[in-house]
């Protein structure tokens, strides 16, 4: 029996454009270096996709609803994440860098959801018995979680239908393969064809699937795109080596809100729940220090107080730095240049560095009066007032602009205690003020450090 010829195909791992011949760059999405070499059988014959089903279309009234409960997690914050539980047949993607603690937060709510029936959890990076070790170390033992070391397709799904489990766990989708694609395991057809048979085996089942992905040196989770979007819900576990912190973050969320975020500390028995971030991150706080801000921030549906710190020095060398860390470069780039051409403050040969303290990213524009404030407090060596916070996005012209739910904010402010907030003049006049905090409504750039230090 003749020998099925192979040819070399190149694909782009960040979109899926393939190509006869290698590239530098991507045609499709304009990225470089992301087109990788596989080998496909020349000639390709008719392949069965496990979980086929002979679906017909149906009208939108004969589809019968139904209203099923969320199954919890027994862990609030990624309760919180998800939007409110774990939903039948749903298909989930947790992405982080190694050991952020992906496999430590899936054992630990495998532990809660074992009391509601049948976990498999499929490893193919670890054996079970370092699987069983690991559980041990964090103190869980769930009575109906049965592990597999596999990562051939086939036989996992072999192993569903006689299991029989409620939950589904696959870490990691780059170890696993199919026998219907010839290339490597981990390579851009592998993935998004094991993803794809997943997913329907989810959606066939009403299987709630947990899948585990790594991500690149640029923090994107690693094979192609698509993946993100045949998923119906991404989580990225964030966190700095440094810090004790980890940050659950939805970025895509069919039965929830995104952008929700769920906070954990990392400890020697596993993670905990953060119940109350904004005291944890603003308990180091330094007294009466100029370039000290808290900012109330907010994530999906959470207000969190975080403190934003701001140095500004004489630039020793020629050539000044700006260094920007938990915030956006640019848009500390933008506010320098609102200061020196809006307010008058020399900036130009000072060495500049922005930090968002406890290792927290704040992406939102809404941070932008709360940098202006801390690089002026540093550069004047006076201190922000300790009970104030401060809000709102600050536009090229120096003009303060409204941002979105200034309630929740406020709320959050009130709660811990703070007793004065400065926030834009269009969101002043459709809120009221709680009672124990007054609000500062400013309108411009300079209007905002006049009040801040009584100029």
């Amino acid at each position: 029996m003749a020998q099925r010829k192979t040819k070399s195909i190149y694909t782009c791992s960040n979109c899926g454009y393939q190509s006869p011949k290698w590239m530098g760059k991507c045609p499709d999405c304009q990225q470089w270096n992301t087109l990788v070499e596989e080998t496909v059988p020349s000639s390709k014959g008719k392949t069965h996709r496990i979980g086929e089903s002979h679906a017909k279309p149906l009208r939108l009234k004969e589809i019968a609803s139904q209203d099923e409960p969320r199954k919890q997690c027994g862990i609030s914050e990624l309760d919180r994440v998800l939007g409110g539980g774990i939903v039948a047949g749903s298909f989930t993607l947790i992405g982080g860098d190694p050991g952020i603690g992906k496999s430590t937060l899936l054992l630990q709510a495998i532990d809660q959801l074992s009391r509601n029936g049948k976990t498999l959890y499929v490893t193919g990076e670890e054996s079970c018995l370092q699987v069983k070790l690991r559980a041990e170390r964090l103190g869980v033992n769930p009575e109906h979680l049965f592990l597999l070391a596999e990562t051939a397709l086939e036989t996992i799904f072999d192993k569903v239908r006689d299991v029989q489990p409620d939950f589904l766990i696959i870490d990691s989708i780059q170890t696993m393969f199919t026998t219907q694609i010839e290339s490597a395991p981990g390579s851009v057809s592998q993935v998004r064809e094991c993803a794809g048979q997943l997913m329907q085996q989810a959606k066939n089942s009403n299987l709630p699937t947990f899948i585990v992905g790594h991500v690149t040196k640029d923090g994107s989770i690693a094979g192609p795109r698509v993946l993100e979007h045949m998923v119906d819900t991404v989580l990225y576990f964030e966190g700095d080596p440094g810090h004790p912190y980890r940050i659950l973050r939805a970025v895509k969320n069919r039965f929830g809100s995104t952008n929700e975020i769920g906070v954990f500390q990392m400890s020697d028995c596993g993670l905990r729940e953060v119940k109350n971030p904004s005291e944890i991150f603003l308990a180091e706080r330094p007294e009466d220090a100029p370039g000290s801000v808290v900012i109330p921030s907010v994530e999906g549906s959470r207000p969190i107080l975080v403190e934003l710190q701001a140095l500004v020095s004489s630039a020793p060398y020629g050539t000044a730095r700006r260094t920007a860390m938990g915030i956006d470069h640019n848009r500390v780039s933008l506010l320098v240049a609102v200061l020196e051409k809006k307010v008058g403050m020399s900036l130009l040969s000072h060495d500049i560095f922005v930090n968002v303290a406890g290792g927290v990213k704040i992406d939102e524009p809404a941070a932008d009066l709360a940098i202006l404030a801390a690089l002026a407090s540093s550069h004047l060596n006076k201190s922000v007032p300790r009970r104030t916070v401060v809000f709102g996005e600050i536009g090229l012209a120096g003009e303060i602009r409204a941002v979105s739910q200034p309630e929740l904010r406020i709320k959050e402010a009130t709660r811990l205690g703070f007793e004065r907030c400065l926030l834009p003049t269009s969101n002043s006049k459709s809120i009221e003020a709680p009672s124990g905090i007054i609000l500062c409504p400013v309108g411009t750039a300079q209007e905002a450090l006049d009040v801040l230090f009584d100029h």
